[in-house]
């Protein structure tokens, strides 16, 4: 066998084992990779669509109309409160108020919850 053949079949020797490692050794190693990376698109995807579907929802329905107001007066002037918790509509309106924080403004009017957490107070706006 001639020199120039001898390295032809070193190189086709080493080309074949390179690619041999490369599928039974490093391939796999990168696919598991791929997948994990994937997978963690994926749970990305459904916890941004879970945390935009939960901002999208609608409002707590609720009629302040409905729900029984006293006329009351603090540092800063004349208000409205309610502790009218057997009301459903009072009820909704405390959900609506904790997903605000505990302050919102609707209807020309400015709602808070006191700190007991079973008074709400409202201010007209304007």
């Amino acid at each position: 066998m001639n020199d120039q053949k001898l390295v032809e079949t070193v190189r086709q020797i080493c080309q074949d084992t390179f690619w041999e490692t490369l599928d039974v050794e490093v391939l796999p190693v990168i696919l598991d990779y791929a997948n994990g990376v994937e997978a963690i698109v994926a749970k990305l995807k459904k916890q941004i669509f879970e945390l935009t579907k939960a901002e999208t929802k609608p409002k707590h329905e609720w009629n302040p109309n409905t729900i029984k107001w006293e006329k009351s007066e603090g540092f800063k002037g004349e208000y409205e409160r309610s502790e009218d918790f057997s009301n459903p509509n009072f009820k909704a309106m405390l959900k609506d108020l904790a997903l605000h924080d505990g302050i919102l403004t609707r209807e020309g009017y400015f709602y808070w919850v006191f700190k007991n957490g079973s008074t709400v107070g409202r201010k007209k706006r304007g």
